[in-house]
């Protein structure tokens, strides 16, 4: 049978979620990699080197921090029971089906409006070297490409995924060498002037102030948005109980080296104050140094991030929607897998609405689509937000001994998730000063009311959908 429908009333949650664990340690370990390196640091860093100078390194490890307690309770979730619509499973299990309904429906989302962005960013990037070629033309391609490799096998988006992340690690460590070079034996035009000094020589180490450093942490923050995409691979992973401790586990060295290393080099080989917004930080630093070509390599290697980060929004719409499908929370339809055991009806949903994004960035005006894309941002800090909180209420049932001990544990326990749930809070606060961002806290009521009342047509519609899944039910195909 080429399609495999699933009852989402009788069986919400089947013995077997029916995918091929396809992705090995490999892939894993690369998706984990690509997750926590996007055009957040490519293009975004530059901006945030103007307004905080060096010390922004500060902010990027105080972030990476609260990014490690987040990825230590999802591994804590993940090994209790890997299950590829990890969320909402947990915000389900743990706080209720509408939370569950928020959060897969808001994850899903999130990857949408994502996908739109960076599939309107790649074309925007092919255009660097052909500008003759209509934008809508390169973005249909991609899409449509992307498309066909995520409906053939997990496999294939797990090996395009894994060499995405290697171009964009090349580029980093190249840098990191580079620089290191340039710091240590004084080659290449920058030689003169390169020096650790720079960190601290125009203005000290805050030359903007504390405040300043501050308000740096929400862009941050955006700027590791997608590490969690780890979390959705668990179903299909070949051994989610070794490989996901360990792709989480190498998450500081990765934070230290791709954020903090980089940027460090970086800004000794060039004065902070030499980097403008909008340009990005390796563009600068590349020329500085007299890379020839360094524009068109930079401007590869964010195409390349632009096309991973559609790459995974493809594979994850298609996972969270098949999972709310399964739930009777969306369509029944969109719960099918094919014959290669894809959820072949949500990634087209999923990318059909990817689409519209290139329709939308031609037929309406460019903040009308920044309103939109914005509420990405917050999708987001919900996520690990609702991450953390299950991680906690998971806590306290193991601990009374309503559920089984963790194969890996928070080292910090919970005292470290409640700091950084306090985090999470004052980077929306942030986001409420930030007059750049600010209008994504207004788009997400917005989205939040139209949740509240889909959830309550939904449980006149279909009262079973929303009614809670005895735990024994729950757990049939957890624990793998």
């Amino acid at each position: 049978m080429a399609e495999q429908i699933y009852d989402e009333v009788s069986d919400p949650r089947p013995d077997e979620e029916g995918y091929a664990r396809g992705l090995g340690s490999r892939q894993i370990q690369m998706i984990a990699i690509g997750g926590a390196i996007g055009t957040g640091l490519f293009l975004g860093a530059g901006t945030a080197i103007s307004k905080a100078g060096p010390s922004l390194i500060l902010s990027y490890a105080v972030a990476g921090v609260v990014i490690f307690v987040i990825m230590r309770a999802l591994g804590e979730l993940l090994t209790y029971r890997p299950v590829s619509g990890s969320f909402a499973e947990y915000a389900r299990e743990f706080l209720g089906p509408f939370a569950g309904y928020v959060t897969g429906w808001t994850y899903w989302l999130f990857w949408v409006v994502t996908g739109m962005a960076e599939t309107t960013a790649a074309a925007v990037y092919v255009r660097f070297w052909e500008p003759g070629i209509p934008q809508w033309c390169s973005a249909l391609f991609f899409l449509l490409l992307l498309y066909a490799a995520n409906l053939i096998s997990v496999k294939l988006f797990g090996e395009i995924e894994f060499w995405f992340s290697m171009v964009k690690v090349t580029a980093i460590i190249g840098m990191i060498l580079i620089g290191i070079g340039v710091l240590t034996l004084g080659f290449s035009d920058a030689g003169d002037t390169a020096s650790i000094t720079n960190l601290w020589q125009d203005g000290g180490f805050f030359p903007k102030g504390i405040g300043a450093t501050v308000m740096t942490l929400q862009i941050v923050m955006f700027a590791y948005l997608g590490v969690e995409l780890v979390g959705v691979t668990a179903g299909e992973s070949e051994d989610p109980q070794k490989t996901l401790p360990r792709a989480i586990n190498t998450l500081p060295w990765r934070i230290g080296l791709f954020y903090i290393g980089a940027l460090t080099v970086i800004l000794c080989v060039v004065p902070w104050t030499e980097f403008q917004p909008g340009v990005s930080p390796f563009v600068a630093a590349f020329g500085k140094i007299g890379i020839p070509a360094a524009a068109g390599i930079i401007n590869f290697v964010v195409l390349t991030a632009a096309l991973s980060s559609c790459n995974s929004g493809m594979y994850s719409t298609g996972r969270m929607l098949r999972d709310l499908a399964l739930r009777g929370q969306a369509p029944r339809r969109m719960g099918a897998l094919n014959s290669r055991r894809t959820p072949a009806a949500a990634i087209t949903a999923s990318t059909l609405l990817m689409g519209l994004g290139v329709v939308l960035n031609y037929q309406v005006p460019a903040k009308a689509f920044e309103y939109i894309t914005s509420v990405a941002t917050v999708c987001g800090l919900w996520t690990w937000a609702m991450i953390l909180i299950c991680q906690i209420r998971y806590r306290a049932a193991w601990q009374k001994r309503h559920l089984p001990e963790p194969g890996f544990k928070a080292p910090t326990g919970v005292w470290s998730s409640w700091a950084a749930l306090a985090f999470l809070i004052l980077v929306v606060v942030l986001i409420a000063f930030d007059e750049d961002s600010r209008i994504s806290l207004y788009v997400f009521p917005a989205w939040a009311a139209f949740l509240v009342i889909g959830y309550q047509v939904l449980k006149r519609r279909r009262p079973e959908a929303v009614h809670g899944v005895p735990h024994d039910h729950l757990h049939a195909g957890g624990g793998r």
